[in-house]
């Protein structure tokens, strides 16, 4: 094994595992030389030592002789690397917030590093960041400003700088970060990868040091929106131990149709660049067929952004460092303690009027987006050297929060996915933004059409969250099978394929005439009946009706019986519609007799 390991791709890295040309000791040994090959030590502050390494290495190994070719299925994460952001729980690992007077070493790991490292991902260490997660530059640190990993004179982003950067790089497969005002998304965008901003409290913040506790989010950095998803898909689910954990019932995918919103106030601080390089990615969205592009008021959203720091909230920023701020301000980074400090002029009268303003804000943007599946933006405005930052640091990070302050705020779910650079050859992220639960068609939607839809992103859309919700299991036998050209209302509805199977052998199955698009019926009978192919999906309950009500006559449904015995719910055939149907039980199911006419 060489450096020249990629570790951008999950399935890639775990294809080496299931082959057996490469085990995770060997992944960790040639982690560690390529780290200390680097001269990117800023990008860490403490990474894993040798033992931890070698303790989970030598664990999975035992997993993987003990599950063979089954290891994904009880290890979907298995010997994929990650780092996390220094203000996220590591027990063992001194947590600084890149702060280190404030450092403390946990016993407990942040309750999404105890659900990834079970779904066998590998921690390699804990990243820089800007101090206590407050700014968008990654230059606010003690342990050295993280330099940007395409072009070293230019900021990498924050606060989650130093996770971003080493997924970048290539040192780690994905990072955790934190976002509260657009920590997980510039970052990304400045780095070309991809950054995942769930909805509130889909990912427990439990072990993770505030910045806004009523506001902040576990982010995700990936190398393609399909990794990024299943990390969500292993670290998400209620957590009682986070005040701030809930339940979230996921909006469904769309197979066409999107209807997509961009600003009508577009804000580049003179950046003809960035400006330029954000139309062409909207002109290219407009070009594919099924999008329909509308502007809409984006005021409430740009004054919303500003209340963030110009307004309240940054007292929440004070009480999340409790007495340090007033016991040892000198070991505050001075532009934090400058921002931070603004609490002092804030009353409790001023913090009830902030969040009535923001919930007026809020209710006219939602009105805004009534009519939209997502907002697509620019991750950020604009792309500050290093130079340009140190010498206006407050206004030049405060530019960078222009299109993702509000998003905490207004409950919404976020994702920042490489788009067409900039003509000077710097990365241009753009953002999809959509209402709380939508992440899922987010990330289905981004695979879709922004470019990262290599290597099996497609299969996103089948793919949702595991259910938190009560849920039906549904027996499908023609036009909504997988692949058919109804599945689609499944898939809308946030259905999950359960298991392809047969009914009982008391089935007859018809081809039924003048249907578009072509259908089979389903009749049980007495006798003469056979087994016929079917595929069960389960579908949260909430949809159901919705789901039975698109359903055109002759069909309904009522109960299947498979051929293990149970009973489900499927589609079954008013009797008056088979006399003039064709009997195609001999073929099977709908699949072959397809094939075969």
């Amino acid at each position: 094994m060489t450096n020249s390991l990629d570790l951008t791709d999950f399935r890639t890295l775990q294809q080496l595992y299931l082959d057996g040309t490469l085990l995770p000791t060997a992944l960790v040994r040639e982690l560690a030389a390529r780290i200390d090959a680097g001269d990117r030590p800023e990008i860490w502050i403490t990474r894993a030592p040798q033992a931890m390494l070698h303790a989970q290495a030598e664990k999975l190994g035992h997993a993987l002789e003990n599950h063979g070719g089954d290891i994904l299925e009880h290890f979907p994460l298995f010997g994929i690397p990650f780092a996390v952001k220094d203000n996220i729980d590591v027990a063992g690992l001194a947590t600084t917030a890149a702060c280190p007077e404030f450092a403390y070493v946990p016993q407990t790991s942040a309750h999404v590093v105890q659900k990834l490292q079970a779904a066998g991902a590998i921690l390699i260490g804990k990243t820089n960041l800007d101090q206590f997660a407050t700014g968008l530059v990654g230059t606010r640190s003690p342990y050295g400003a993280v330099r940007n990993a395409l072009d070293p004179d230019y900021v990498s982003g924050g606060s989650s700088s130093g996770s971003a950067v080493a997924v970048a790089l290539g040192l780690v497969s994905f990072a955790l970060g934190t976002d509260t005002a657009g920590s997980g998304r510039v970052p990304a965008g400045f780095n070309n990868i991809v950054g995942l901003k769930p909805t509130r409290g889909l990912l427990s913040t439990q072990g993770v040091v505030p910045a806004c506790r009523t506001l902040d989010c576990v982010s995700v950095f990936a190398h393609r929106v399909r990794d990024a998803w299943s990390v969500v898909q292993a670290a998400a689910g209620f957590d009682s131990e986070d005040a701030y954990s809930r339940t979230v019932n996921m909006l469904g995918v769309k197979r066409n149709g999107y209807r997509v919103a961009v600003p009508d106030l577009l804000e580049f601080y003179g950046d003809k660049e960035a400006e330029l390089a954000f139309a062409k990615a909207l002109a290219g969205l407009a070009e594919m067929p099924g999008i329909e592009i509308t502007k809409i008021a984006f005021a409430a959203f740009a004054e919303a952004a500003q209340l963030l720091y110009a307004g309240p909230w940054v007292a929440e920023r004070r009480a999340a460092i409790g007495t340090f701020f007033d016991e040892q301000p000198d070991a505050i980074d001075p532009a934090v303690r400058s921002v931070i400090g603004q609490a002092d002029k804030f009353s409790a009268v001023d913090a009830f009027n902030g969040m009535y303003r923001l919930a007026a804000l809020r209710r006219q943007a939602e009105q805004s987006m009534e009519n939209a599946d997502f907002l697509v933006v620019p991750t950020a405005p604009t792309m500050p050297t290093l130079a340009a930052v140190a010498a206006q640091p407050i206004a030049r990070n405060s530019e960078l929060g222009y299109y993702t302050n509000f998003v905490n705020f207004f409950d919404m779910a976020a994702l920042s996915v490489p788009s067409i650079p900039r003509a000077d050859g710097l990365p241009a992220g753009i953002t999809l933004i959509g209402p709380a639960g939508s992440d899922h068609r987010l990330v289905a939607a981004a695979a879709a059409f922004f470019g990262v839809a290599a290597n099996g992103d497609s299969t996103i859309a089948a793919d949702p969250l595991p259910f938190n919700e009560p849920t039906v299991a549904l027996a499908v036998v023609g036009a909504h099978l997988e692949g058919q050209p109804l599945n689609w209302q499944l898939l809308e509805r946030g259905a999950r394929k359960l298991q392809a199977t047969r009914t009982s052998g008391n089935y007859r199955l018809y081809a039924l005439a003048d249907t578009v698009p072509a259908k089979p019926g389903l009749a049980r009978v007495e006798s003469d009946g056979a087994p016929i192919e079917v595929e069960v999906w389960e579908m949260p309950l909430r949809y159901f009706g919705s789901f039975v009500a698109d359903i055109p006559a002759p069909l309904g449904v009522g109960s299947v019986q498979l051929e293990d015995g149970r009973f489900v719910k499927g589609f079954i055939c008013e009797p008056w519609a088979l006399a003039g149907a064709r009997d195609i039980t001999s073929y099977g199911g709908w699949r072959t007799y397809l094939a075969d006419r």
